[in-house]
């Protein structure tokens, strides 16, 4: 059997200067050379501006924009080298959302969520006494919905200028002669080995004898092939074709259920953006299937009457406050967010000033609420995924945000196609109070139903002053994805904070149940002993999310941050 891997040294790139690179963007001496490269994390650039979760990937996304292309190319670019060079959650077989804003006013938001496939009921993951089944919703040929991706490139590509061909050629070249993987990656491959032997039915490109180390170098054949069918066929190299069957021989080998009609009747959807203003700002979010939108709104109008600055960044006045909100934003999700092609949302209401009153009526400064006390109010009417956010010279922004759901998704990689498919079915209520792999729980509204899209936490987000760009705002990190963009977005409005530092400065979560608040490295000792003492379970925890932010100064200058908290990149001009 052919080898899917190959190893090389750091140095061992010459065959780049022999082999035909079709791009002129991806080889030793060119924008993007795949054996040399590292993390950029705080830069200010004067025209555009990519921060993604890899350098290559932002690498790959100003190098299109300088080739002519504009905030949208480098989306499609960047995303397609994600598949390749972040597979733990850039892919081609998740979803995503994308927000953005042309440079004429005019707002996007496509939904590229995956599906739940025909053949999906709503006790698919209950055994015949009627317990939950997680292994099953999380891990392995199951777990997968439709994926939407590949849906979501194409319908945003009618707002891009250069040939698709062009956009996808640096992910096939990457994909084809290989790129050096970091210490970060070489760790998960080798964590993950047992898993991907348990869950795979062939040979994948991210297991071999000896342990992955830095500098080694990852060729996948398989996923070049894959990304050439979708360049020379379109959507329909995807969805129809080679890849399809390759997607439907893999399910029928691992007991899975997605067919060719589920793929070939994936369609990625236009949704109507949430706006609303905050402290005179104008904030642009993402609609459900995305809870992370009204989460938002929710949040910031839940504070906004209060003086937050004078409070100061995460003193114990300011924390305790967001975290009320955050407590009873996160109830009304566990009860009234779906898709709201199938479940009526009541979006109106939710972010109402009104209601949102009614909601902080027993909020008492002084002492901790309890979650078991705080119920979802009255409304008539995952932790693995990568941001991307991107800034052109016409003053186009772009945040797009995708995932598997777990990292490395469902640990599924397609037979013969080469990448992962997600485990977003997790992302459904399996059984009304049973929690999800992130601990969110769910019911009715998000119930499993044939051809429904999983809620979602993602919540690619900008943000306007005086109708102009001001920011743009985003990161993974499952349930913690809404409280890091709204954490983000007061550190920047109501603190006045740098980029960099609304970056990466500790963050705090809170999601109703478990009642809880969950604490980074270096957040106050003094603070989080005060919270304890009002009444506040507190947990430490690893690293909340990897956000991307790009913040437009008063000069038009684009200060950008990417997040230490993992390899990601910043790249401009």
């Amino acid at each position: 059997m052919k080898p899917l891997y190959i190893i090389a040294p750091l140095l061992l790139a010459g065959f780049f200067s022999i082999a035909q690179n079709k791009s002129g963007i991806v080889g030793p001496g060119k924008q993007v050379d795949p054996y040399h490269y590292q993390s950029v994390k705080s830069v200010t650039f004067s025209k555009a501006c990519v921060a993604s979760a890899h350098p290559l990937a932002s690498q790959v996304g100003v190098a299109v924009m300088r080739r002519g292309g504009n905030a949208f190319d480098a989306m499609i670019a960047t995303q397609l080298t994600l598949a390749v060079v972040h597979p733990a959650a850039g892919n081609l077989g998740g979803g995503g959302f994308l927000t953005a804003r042309k440079s004429d006013g005019k707002l996007i938001t496509i939904d590229y969520r995956e599906m739940a496939s025909a053949k999906a009921t709503r006790d698919m993951y209950l055994d015949k006494n009627g317990n939950p089944q997680m292994a099953l919703s999380q891990d392995g040929h199951l777990s997968s919905g439709v994926p939407g991706t590949v849906g979501g490139v194409f319908a945003t590509h009618k707002f891009a200028k250069l040939p698709f061909a062009e956009l996808i050629q640096p992910a096939i070249d990457l994909a084809e002669k290989g790129y050096v993987i970091s210490a970060r990656q070489a760790k998960e491959f080798n964590e993950l080995k047992g898993e991907f032997l348990k869950f795979n039915t062939r040979p994948t490109a991210f297991v071999k004898n000896t342990p992955w180390k830095e500098g080694d170098t990852l060729y996948q054949p398989e996923l070049a092939a894959t990304l050439t069918r979708i360049r020379d066929n379109g959507a329909k190299g995807f969805y129809e074709g080679e890849t399809a069957k390759l997607i439907v021989e893999e399910m029928q080998r691992g007991n899975g259920i997605l067919s060719y009609d589920d793929l070939k009747n994936y369609v990625a959807k236009a949704r109507t953006p949430i706006t609303f203003k905050y402290r005179g700002y104008d904030v642009v979010s993402f609609p459900p299937p995305s809870s992370g939108g009204i989460l938002i709104a929710q949040m910031l109008k839940m504070v906004e009457k209060y003086p937050m600055n004078q409070y100061g960044f995460e003193s114990v006045r300011s924390t305790q406050l967001m975290i009320e909100a955050e407590r009873r934003a996160y109830a009304d999700r566990a009860e009234h967010m779906g898709d709201p092609d199938f479940w009526k949302v009541p979006q109106k209401t939710l972010m109402s000033d009104a209601y949102l009153a009614t909601r902080m009526k027993d909020y008492d400064s002084a002492h901790a609420s309890k979650s078991a006390d705080i119920k979802a109010g009255t409304a008539h009417e995952s932790e693995e995924t990568t941001h991307i956010s991107i800034i052109d010279g016409d003053g186009n922004m772009a945040a797009v945000t995708t995932t598997l759901n777990n990292s490395y998704g469902s640990k599924t990689v397609v037979g013969g196609a080469g990448f992962l498919l997600n485990d977003e079915m997790d992302d459904f209520s399996v059984k009304p109070g049973v929690p999800n792999m992130y601990g969110a729980l769910g019911g009715d509204a998000n119930a499993i139903a044939p051809g429904k899209r999983m809620l979602s936490s993602m919540v690619p987000t900008l943000v306007l002053k005086n109708n102009k760009p001001f920011m743009v705002v985003g990161t993974p990190g499952g349930t913690t994805i809404p409280t890091s963009v709204y954490q983000s977005i007061v550190d920047v409005v109501d603190f006045g904070m740098s980029a960099q530092d609304a970056v990466n400065k500790p963050k705090f979560h809170h999601q109703w149940l478990p009642d809880e608040v969950m604490i980074e490295k270096g957040f106050s000792p003094e603070v989080k002993a005060a919270l304890e003492a009002m009444g506040y379970k507190t947990r430490n925890r690893g690293g909340i999310g990897r956000t991307e932010l790009i913040k437009i100064l008063p000069n038009g200058q684009r200060e950008a941050a990417a997040d230490i908290r993992g390899d990601d990149s910043l790249a401009g001009y």
